[in-house]
């Protein structure tokens, strides 16, 4: 499956490639060049991401059923729609509407691609996969930024339109890429298509919230995109400028520095990691960052001198993407080993759900919390990085030595199931590959 594995990984590179286009400059796009207000423009960000949450619910079972592979065809599709849409949108309806389109496509992309990662890996090489998936993607989404730097221009309109049309071909670059991938018909995904399955048989969420682990897993996904990704671009910039003193122009210099670290430090980390215990190992992430929130502490509250203020608010970012290049060989490897071969996709759909949640909440939690209450926001995320430790210290406990472990497997198997949720494992029989 190596030439399987090398399209996926090129199309999710270039999609996110795309992407970086045009997601750093949505807010001038719509503020200011469109010139319809900073209040247009929060309300497009946010239909941008409460799509994602209205078709994240639906996008598991289809993939499922239907396979990974139709479901991002389609995905890349209404993307490259919604983004030729917006580049050309001079109204708010057309932009709140072209925005929401965007948003869908590119949030049920993200399952597909996982599922079709998981089904053309196996336990030995799974862990490998996803690392190279979030390296590529980080380095698309940095690069596109850099270009379309070079290419906006706010007393152009076209300039932004052709960044809309660089992402809606992208897109279709994707689509055209994946489509020359043979997927493996597993027999549990042949069953489920007939409806014979134990997900066609009314499964569904009621087996995945009757998983405890995948529950813990969930819960801590929450978690993590909460006190990090989702503090990025609006807590954590709003406390760099209020408290920290920096210029806005140094926020791109912590972002290139965050993702510098994923781009050097990603397969280092991986070779640390691929044999330890992933729930340690995302512990060690809570710890990390509990640390970098105390530099950034020192940073807003230390009364140093501009310049160490400054230093500490990029080594903030630059510790966030240390835990980054940690958590992608760990958490997303970890619900697909957990998921039972036919519900693969409805598993990869919650993760995803619940990050959306956590990416939604973050700004609207610490945005406020960072621009005015400096201490206690520091204090706040100090705790939930914290409690990114303690939880994925519980999630250890319900793990088997495999799931925690991969390296202990003495064969490698392309049995994603290796436990089934309480209650599944009398609707189904387990594959002898799945024990261990």
């Amino acid at each position: 499956m190596g030439a399987a594995l090398r399209r996926i990984q090129l199309g999710s590179a270039l999609s996110a490639f795309g992407l970086g286009f045009t997601v750093p400059y949505l807010y001038v796009y719509v503020a200011q060049v469109r010139d319809l207000g900073a209040g247009t423009a929060g309300v497009v960000l946010a239909v941008f991401a409460m799509a994602a949450l209205a078709v994240l619910p639906f996008t598991g079972r289809v993939i499922d059923r239907r396979g990974p592979l139709p479901v991002l065809l389609v995905a890349s599709v209404v993307a490259s729609l919604g983004a030729v849409a917006l580049g050309f949108s001079s109204q708010v309806t057309a932009a709140v509407l072209s925005a929401a389109v965007l948003g869908a496509g590119t949030a049920v992309m993200q399952p597909a691609l996982a599922t079709m990662l998981v089904r053309c890996s196996d336990t030995g090489t799974r862990t490998r996969a996803f690392a190279m998936q979030f390296f590529l993607q980080n380095l698309g989404l940095g690069i596109g930024g850099l270009v379309g730097g070079q290419i906006v221009d706010t007393e152009r309109p076209a300039s932004f339109t052709l960044l809309f049309l660089i992402e809606a071909v992208m897109f279709l670059v994707l689509g055209a890429i994946t489509a020359t991938v043979r997927m493996p018909r597993t027999p549990a995904v042949a069953a489920e298509v007939s409806g014979t399955g134990a997900g066609a048989r009314g499964g569904g969420m009621r087996t995945l919230l009757s998983h405890r682990a995948m529950v813990q897993l969930c819960v801590l996904g929450f978690v993590v995109f909460f006190a990090c990704y989702g503090q990025f671009e609006s807590g954590l910039a709003a406390y760099g400028t209020e408290a920290a003193g920096i210029e806005p122009s140094t926020l791109g210099i912590a972002l290139a520095a965050n993702t510098a670290v994923i781009v050097v430090a990603q397969f280092v980390v991986l070779r640390l990691v691929e044999r330890r215990r992933r729930s340690r190992v995302i512990a060690a992430v809570g710890l990390i960052w509990a640390f970098a929130w105390i530099v950034a502490g020192y940073a807003g509250l230390g009364h140093g001198s501009q310049t160490m203020a400054t230093a500490a608010m990029i080594s903030t970012y630059a510790l966030f993407g240390l835990g980054e290049s940690m958590l992608s060989p760990t958490v997303a490897p970890l619900v697909a080993d957990l998921a039972p071969e036919s519900m693969v996709g409805q598993y990869n759909s919650a993760f995803a759900l619940c990050k959306q949640l956590a990416l939604a909440v973050g700004p609207a939690v610490g945005g406020p919390m960072g621009a005015s209450l400096h201490g206690p926001y520091i204090v706040t995320f100090v705790l939930f990085s914290l409690g990114i430790t303690v939880l994925a210290l519980r999630l250890g406990r319900r793990l088997t030595p495999v799931q925690d472990q991969p390296s202990l497997a003495a064969v490698p198997s392309r049995v994603v199931a290796v436990s089934l949720p309480e209650g599944a494992a009398a609707e189904a029989p387990v594959p002898v590959a799945a024990v261990h």
